[in-house]
């Protein structure tokens, strides 16, 4: 009887048993989730990859053998059974779960592997720390919520490759092994054992590679590459993640590309969710974003817009605005739409700290009550501006308005977005069922860094300039649009991608802009830059975050519970102690030397 398994299979997967399948005789396999001992009668929850069921076992109707074995069975014990599919008495049926309405009356058991007592719980309210389900990560992955993630990501991963094969992408796989280039994150070295004092850099992304592709003649590429980035780590980065990498030849506005990238989100959620996604999807563009969400991947699932209050407040004598409206700012404000009674005084001084850390001076505010208006600015504004700014901003009794000024308006506008968003969680205004899908467009192409005194690319060096801005490329850089465009799914950045540079004298002006010497680019792009001397087709392309998507669908806002073996904040790995140290040995053959750090 032990041995009932002998040149027999599992027929099927324990939760994929219906009341369709009563009568029929199964092998099931799995491990014991659970167990129930009522004298004659055990029950135990047997659970596999695609759920669980319940496993019968009767005393009168099996050998005292069995009996004696079905007793061993403990938590997590690996097991095959061998039995008959029955309906549950009406009483025990439970309709919250697939194989609510059926289990299995044993007939055969064997115990394939036994367990030790976990060290943590896989259901309930002791489930243990973050940090200590990591270091036993593979003991982790079985609890539902990280199995379900990942089988998740793998069939967002089928939804790709089905819908872009559809559309006549090829795949390919692009070198783990590169070189290093600036203009990213710090580079992950590999050091050279066959050319000592030289280094390969793992890909930030495969950049350079997909682009040589469409000069190669391959028309339409996408890979889901691993891509590598040193920078500190928070909940939603780590130091290796995936992307959707997708490039297309012959085009050379950002329409196309949009649309295949519109098509292929919509599948993911149809796929995966059965979520009917409305294309085309809302265009704004950054300026719009920057100015009326204050952000650029605003979340569109509720309101609150970003009010300009400068026309409005220009013949204003109140120091504070008429400074910032001098030095070329702005004022602007928020009308948080009937919250005047939940944001308390210290709420508010929360707020204002809040605006702070996006170097905003101060916060200030207008209530509109039952008694009337309520706010510090009526003694530095007259009657008529605060009649105007009640009117411009549809101030009706209960709202409350929250207000900026300052002579930068990135910080005016970046602090405001930042309470928006911090009010409409706290106070949820957002309808987590919903998802909104949008494109943010026109990007500036660089940007421009104090300390260096110099310009760097906003996306890559090799991101187009809009054709009426390239008059002004060398004369005015900061005010260069780019032909960039980020999805943006909930108020993050799901993807983002460009039309290329696919002239040499463009590229050659673009790196002229962010300061490249003919050396530098020589040195750093020269196998690229000589690509374009053969013939480059007018291209361009997308990357989605993999592990983005997964979270966005998954309902999760940590990455580490979408991917199977993650990392933690000083990127090592608690399960397997990675990075660890090597031999002497090893050392040599790289000629390496490790210093030790000063005390």
């Amino acid at each position: 009887m032990a041995e009932f398994l002998n040149g027999m299979t599992r027929t099927h997967k324990c939760g994929n048993l219906t009341r369709k399948n009563v009568g029929e005789n199964v092998i099931l396999m799995g491990w014991v989730a659970s167990k129930r001992d009522f004298g004659n009668l055990s029950f135990v929850r047997l659970r596999d990859v695609s759920g669980d069921v319940q496993i019968v076992f009767n005393a009168q109707h099996l050998s005292e053998q069995l009996n004696k074995k079905s007793s061993l069975l403990k938590y997590e014990y690996v097991i095959a059974v061998e039995g008959e599919v029955s309906l549950r008495e009406e009483i025990n049926i439970r309709l919250d779960k697939p194989t609510g309405e059926i289990e299995i009356l044993a007939k055969n058991l064997l115990i394939l592997s036994e367990s030790e007592t976990l060290p943590f719980m896989l259901e309930g309210k002791n489930i243990g720390n973050e940090m200590f389900r990591l270091e036993y990560r593979y003991i982790d992955i079985r609890r539902n919520e990280i199995k379900n993630n990942l089988i998740l990501r793998s069939n967002i991963s089928k939804s790709v490759r089905d819908y872009l094969a559809s559309e006549d992408f090829i795949e390919v796989e692009t070198p783990i092994l590169g070189k290093s280039t600036p203009e990213g994150a710090r580079d992950y070295l590999v050091p050279s054992r066959v050319n000592n004092g030289t280094f390969y850099a793992l890909p930030q992304s495969p950049q350079l590679y997909k682009q040589l592709l469409m000069i190669g003649g391959l028309d339409r590429y996408y890979q889901i590459a691993k891509c590598f980035r040193d920078e500190d780590l928070r909940a939603d980065r780590q130091p290796e993640f995936t992307q959707i990498d997708i490039e297309m030849s012959f085009i050379d506005k950002e329409d196309k590309i949009m649309t295949i990238a519109e098509q292929l989100v919509k599948n993911i959620f149809k796929d995966n969710l059965n979520y009917e996604v409305k294309t085309p999807l809302t265009k704004i563009t950054y300026k719009e974003a920057i100015e009326i969400y204050g952000s650029d991947k605003p979340d569109l699932r509720f309101g609150m817009k970003i009010v300009d209050l400068t026309k409005t407040l220009a013949s204003t004598t109140f120091e504070m605005f008429a400074n910032a409206i001098n030095a070329g700012g702005s004022i602007r404000a928020i009308n948080a739409k009937g919250l005047n009674e939940q944001v308390a005084r210290k709420y508010l001084d929360k707020l204002t700290n809040t605006a702070k850390l996006f170097k905003a001076k101060g916060l200030m505010s207008i209530r509109n009550t039952v008694e009337g208006i309520n706010t510090s600015l009526s003694k530095f504004l007259t009657e008529q501006e605060l009649s105007q700014i009640i009117k411009v901003t549809n101030l009706e009794e209960g709202d409350l308005l929250l207000i900026v000024a300052d002579g930068n308006n990135e910080v005016v506008c970046k602090a405001l977005g930042a309470l928006r968003l911090e009010l409409a969680n706290n106070f949820e205004l957002i309808n987590k069922d919903e998802y909104n899908l949008s494109w943010v467009v026109d990007f500036p192409m660089f940007e421009y860094n104090e300390e260096d005194k110099r310009y760097y690319a906003a996306h890559h060096p090799f991101t187009a300039p809009k054709d009426e801005d390239l008059h002004i490329l060398e004369t005015n850089p900061q005010a260069v649009r780019a032909k960039a465009y980020d999805m943006v799914i909930n108020g993050q950045e799901a993807g983002g991608g460009s039309i290329r540079i696919s002239t040499k004298e463009v590229q050659e002006r673009a790196f002229k802009a962010l300061g490249f010497t003919e050396e530098d680019i020589k040195t750093q792009f020269g196998f690229f830059v000589d690509a374009f001397n053969y013939g480059t087709p007018p291209h361009g392309g997308i990357a989605f975050g993999l592990d983005r998507l997964v979270m966005l669908l998954g309902k999760t806002d940590n990455i580490k519970d979408v991917i199977a073996f993650p990392k933690i904040q000083n990127a090592s790995c608690l399960m397997s102690k990675a990075p660890g140290t090597v031999s002497q040995k090893q050392l040599d053959e790289l000629a390496l030397i490790i210093k030790k750090e000063q005390k």
